[in-house]
C-alpha cells in the first residue's frame, strides 16, 4: 500500500498484479508495460529475472531515501493515468484496463457524500474494523482495502487464509465490524457456524417473520461467537446466492451487495446498507448510466468507465462510450439491478431457449448433499444442453437423488439430465473465488458418445502434492500411498494440510489427517467425510498474558525476583556477538538443557529484550499440568495447575505440541509477534538426555518460514550436571548474530541453518 500510494502521489503508474498469478503471466506483463521498477516481497521477486530494477518490500527502509514526500506532484491532472489493472492471464496476450484519477474519484464521490450523513454515528463505534479478504490487485479489494477506509477513519485487517473457522475467530478476536469478501467466503463462514451450532438451520426456520431485534436476540450466541461489534457483510466480485444472503440477514446481520467490474473502476450499483433490496445488486449510483440491450446485456456509461486499455505496449482508446459488460441483468421498477449471469455462459438449446447456468447451480447448491457445482454447456444429441460438475458432501451415490431434487425447482427446459462427479476437492477458481467455467468445460469437453472423465484441468490434489515434494505425481492412482508413492514425509504432510485448508477453505482435523495413508483416503476426507467435523482443541493458547496488567506483573517479577535470583545462584556469563537489539520481533532458538534454561536465557538477552518474549513450551507437559496428572505423586498433581498458571503468567508461556495441533501454535506465535513479542523455541523438542545438543526438529524451520522474520541463535552452556552450579562461572548464554531467512531455503534447509548456527556458538568463551 505504501508503494501504491507513493506511485500515485509522484505521478508514477502502478501496475498491481495478483500474487496468485503465474510467474509466466507476470513476465508477459513486464514485457508489455516495460516498467522502470518491480517491487514485491523478496520471495515474489526472487522468482523473476533481473531484467528490471527490483526493490523488495523488506528492503524499503535500507534502500529508499529518508526524505518523505507527502505532497502530490504539481502537474497531476484528473485525466492522467492512475493505474493499469490486468484482469486475466489465462489465454492470449495480457490486456490491461487503464484507470484515470477521474475514474476513481467519480466512483468514490457519491459514496463519500452519502457517508457524511452517518459519520456522527460512527463515532460511537470508532474505529470501525474492516476485514478485507480480497487481493489488492482486484478493484473490489482496492475499494474496500484502500479507497473507502480513509473516508471512515477505519482500521483494515487483511487475511489471505480463507478458512471459515479461522475467519470467524479472527472477526471476534480483532473486533471486526465489517467483512468485505466474495460470496464463497460468506459461504465458508456460514458452514463453520453450522458446524459449531448444529441446530442453526432449524432455528433459522423458526425465526422467519420475527422482527430484526427479536431475531438478534434469538441468535445472540452466534453474535457472541463473531463478536458483538460485527454487524455487516459486503459482498462483491461474484453473484451472492439468495440462500446465503437469507442466512445472514435472518441472523440479524446487514448484507450489502454491489455490482461493478474492472472497467468501471469498482461500483456501478450498490445496496444501501440501511435500505437494502434483497436479491438485487443495488441501485445504480449517481454519475453512472445503465441500460439493457435487446438481449438483456448490461451496458454502462459514465465518468467511472475506463476510456482505454493497455495492449501491445501502448494505450488503446475504447471505441464506444457505452461499455458492454458481458453480463446479463434485469432492472425492476424501483431501479434496482439484478444479475442473471455471463452472456458467454448462456446455453441456447436446440429449441432456442436460454438456460442460465447460475439458475441451475443455485438449485443444485440448495441440496444438502452437494458442496459445490458448476454447470457448463455440452454438445451432442439433441443439441446443446447443460452438464453439471458436482462435488458431493458424502457418497457419490447421492448425486442422482440430489439432481432429481434440484430438477423439481426448475422448468422443463432447464432440467439437468447429465452430470459428473468432479474428482478434486474443489472446482478450479480465480483468486477471488469465482469458478473458472472455461477450465471446467475444457476438462469435460469430449466427443459425443465418449465417457466424460471429469479430470481437472489444473490445480488439483496431485499438483499440490507435486509442488511440495518435487516429484511427478500426475499419474498417482487413489491407491497410492502418501509416504511411499508420493514421497510425502511428515513435514510434507504438515505443509500439505495447511495448503489444503487454504486452497479449499476446509478445516481438517489434525488427528484425522494423520490417519490418512492413501490418495484415495485423502480425497474421501476432503469430500465430506465426518472427519471434517470441528474438533475440540485440548490446548489453550492464552492471550491474557499480553494484557497491560499481566505485562506489568511479569516485568516486576522478572526484574525484582527472577533476575536477582539468577544473579545470586548462577552468576551466568553472557556473551553477545552484537549489542544491537533487533528492530522487529525475532524467532529466538536455543539448545535445551534444563528446566532453568528460560530464566538464564532471558538474563542473557538483556533487560529491554527479555520483557518482550513469548516462550513456546512442550504442549503435552502444559496439558498434564492443567489437568493435574503425570507428576509422580498426588501432591505434585494437586499443585500442578497452580504451576501452569504461574509459568503462563510470569514467563508468557504458550504450548507447542510435539504431535498434532502445531498449526494452532504457529498461529499463536504469529499473533504474539504482531503484539511485539519475540518468540522463544527450543527446536530439539526435549531436554538433552546426555548433555549434548541433539538434532533440531524440522518443524522449527517450518515455523521460521511461516513467521517470515529474522532468527536469533542462543547457546546455553554449563548447565548439564548436578553439581558445581552455584556461582561456578561455567554457566553461560552465548547470544549470536541475527540470521536472515534465506529466500530459497525450504523448511528442512531452514532447520539445518538454525541448528548449525546454534551449534557454532558452543564453547564461545564458556566452559561446557
Amino acid at each position: 500500500m505504501a508503494a501504491f500510494f507513493g506511485c500515485i502521489l509522484r505521478g508514477v503508474i502502478p501496475v498491481p498484479l495478483d500474487v496468485a498469478g503465474s510467474v509466466e503471466f507476470i513476465r508477459r506483463v513486464i514485457q508489455d508495460v516495460s516498467p522502470k521498477l518491480v517491487t514485491g516481497s523478496r520471495e515474489q521477486i526472487h522468482q523473476l529475472d533481473r531484467v528490471v530494477a527490483q526493490i523488495a518490500f523488506e528492503d524499503f527502509d535500507a534502500t529508499l531515501p529518508a526524505e518523505t514526500l507527502l505532497e502530490p506532484v504539481a502537474s497531476l491532472q484528473a485525466d492522467d493515468i492512475l493505474q493499469i489493472v490486468f484482469t486475466s492471464g489465462t489465454t492470449g496476450e495480457p490486456t490491461g484496463v487503464v484507470h484515470t484519477h477521474r475514474n476513481v474519484l467519480a466512483s468514490l464521490g457519491p459514496i463519500e457524500r452519502e457517508m457524511r450523513k452517518y459519520l456522527k454515528y460512527e463515532r460511537i463505534f470508532h474505529p470501525l474494523g474492516i476485514l478485507n479478504t480480497l487481493p489488492l490487485s482486484h478493484v473490489f479489494g482496492q475499494f474496500m482495502g484502500i479507497w473507502v477506509p480513509p473516508l471512515l477513519g477505519a482500521v483494515v485487517y487483511f487475511e489471505s487464509r480463507l478458512v471459515g473457522r479461522d475467519l470467524a475467530a479472527l472477526i471476534r478476536r480483532e473486533r471486526i465490524s465489517v467483512l468485505a469478501a466474495v460470496p464463497r467466503v460468506l459461504g465458508l463462514i456460514e458452514s463453520s457456524l453450522i458446524e459449531r451450532f448444529p441446530d442453526l438451520p432449524d432455528r433459522l426456520k423458526a425465526a422467519e417473520g420475527h422482527s430484526a431485534l427479536r431475531r438478534w436476540w434469538m441468535f445472540r450466541d452466534v453474535h457472541r461467537a463473531l463478536g458483538l461489534k460485527f454487524w455487516a457483510l459486503i459482498s462483491g466480485g461474484a453473484t451472492l446466492d439468495a440462500d446465503v444472503e437469507h442466512f445472514w440477514t435472518t441472523l440479524g446481520f446487514v448484507v450489502v451487495q454491489g455490482y461493478g467490474m474492472t472497467e468501471t473502476a469498482a461500483l456501478v450499483s450498490l445496496n444501501h446498507p440501511f435500505h437494502t433490496a434483497r436479491g438485487t445488486i443495488g441501485q445504480v449510483l449517481p454519475g453512472r448510466e445503465v441500460r439493457l440491450s435487446t438481449e438483456g446485456e448490461i451496458l454502462v456509461k459514465g465518468e467511472t468507465v475506463s476510456g482505454s486499455t493497455w495492449t501491445g505496449g501502448k494505450v488503446q482508446p475504447r471505441e464506444s462510450e457505452w461499455l458492454s459488460t458481458g453480463d446479463l441483468g434485469t432492472l425492476d421498477p424501483a431501479g434496482s439491478l439484478s444479475f442473471r449471469g455471463r452472456k458467454k455462459d448462456v446455453i441456447v438449446t436446440a429449441a432456442g431457449l436460454n438456460i442460465y447456468p447460475e439458475d441451475l447451480e443455485a438449485a443444485l447448491l440448495r441440496q444438502p448433499q452437494i458442496r459445490a457445482a458448476a454447470v457448463v454447456e455440452a454438445r451432442g444429441a439433441p443439441g446443446p444442453h447443460p452438464l453439471a460438475a458436482l462435488i458431493m458432501r458424502g457418497a457419490s451415490d447421492d448425486a442422482a437423488e440430489a439432481v432429481r431434487a434440484a430438477n423439481l425447482e426448475l422448468a422443463e427446459f432447464q432440467q439437468i439430465r447429465h452430470w459428473t462427479i468432479w474428482p478434486e476437492p474443489d472446482l478450479p477458481r480465480t483468486s477471488t473465488g469465482k469458478v473458472l467455467r472455461r477450465e471446467v468445460a475444457a476438462a469435460l469437453a469430449v466427443a459425443p458418445g465418449e465417457e466424460r472423465s471429469g479430470a481437472p484441468a489444473s490445480g488439483g490434489l496431485a499438483s499440490m502434492i507435486e509442488r511440495i515434494t518435487g516429484e511427478d505425481t500426475s499419474a498417482l492412482p487413489d491407491s497410492a500411498r502418501l509416504s511411499e508413492d508420493a514421497r510425502l514425509d511428515s513435514l510434507g504432510r504438515v505443509e500439505l494440510q495447511s495448503a489444503l485448508e487454504m486452497r479449499f477453505g476446509l478445516t481438517v482435523a489434525d488427528a484425522d489427517f494423520q490417519k490418512v495413508q492413501t490418495v484415495g483416503e485423502l480425497r474421501g476426507l476432503l469430500n465430506g467425510s465426518p472427519a471434517l467435523a470441528p474438533r475440540q482443541d485440548p490446548h489453550i493458547y492464552p492471550r491474557w498474558p499480553w494484557t497491560p496488567v499481566a505485562r506489568a506483573v511479569r516485568l516486576i517479577f522478572l526484574e525484582a525476583i527472577a533476575m536477582p535470583l539468577v544473579t545470586l545462584l548462577a552468576a551466568p556469563r553472557v556473551k553477545r556477538d552484537s549489542m544491537r537489539e533487533p528492530d522487529a520481533p525475532v524467532l529466538i532458538v536455543a539448545n535445551h538443557v534444563t528446566l532453568f534454561d528460560v530464566p538464564i536465557l532471558l538474563y542473557g538477552l538483556g533487560r529491554r529484550m527479555r520483557r518482550r518474549v513469548a516462550v513456546a513450551m512442550a504442549g503435552e507437559l502444559l496439558l498434564d499440568w492443567r489437568h493435574a496428572r503425570g507428576q509422580g505423586n498426588w501432591f505434585l498433581n494437586l499443585v500442578a495447575p497452580v504451576g501452569y498458571y504461574l509459568v503462563t503468567a510470569l514467563f508468557n508461556v504458550f504450548p507447542l505440541p510435539q504431535s498434532g495441533d502445531f498449526r494452532a501454535s504457529f498461529v499463536h506465535a504469529a499473533q504474539a509477534m504482531d503484539r511485539g513479542f519475540h518468540v522463544l523455541v527450543f527446536p530439539e523438542g526435549r531436554r538433552t538426555p546426555d548433555g549434548r545438543m541433539h538434532a533440531f526438529q524440522r518443524g522449527s524451520g517450518l515455523l521460521w518460514k511461516e513467521l517470515q522474520c529474522d532468527a536469533l541463535p542462543v547457546h546455553m552452556s554449563g548447565l548439564w550436571g548436578k553439581t558445581g552450579w552455584f556461582r561456578s562461572g561455567k554457566i553461560g548464554a552465548h547470544v549470536g548474530e541475527l540470521i536472515a531467512l534465506p529466500l530459497e531455503a525450504d523448511a528442512q534447509a531452514a532447520t539445518t541453518l538454525l541448528e548449525e548456527r546454534v551449534k557454532g556458538l558452543d564453547g564461545g568463551g564458556f566452559s561446557s
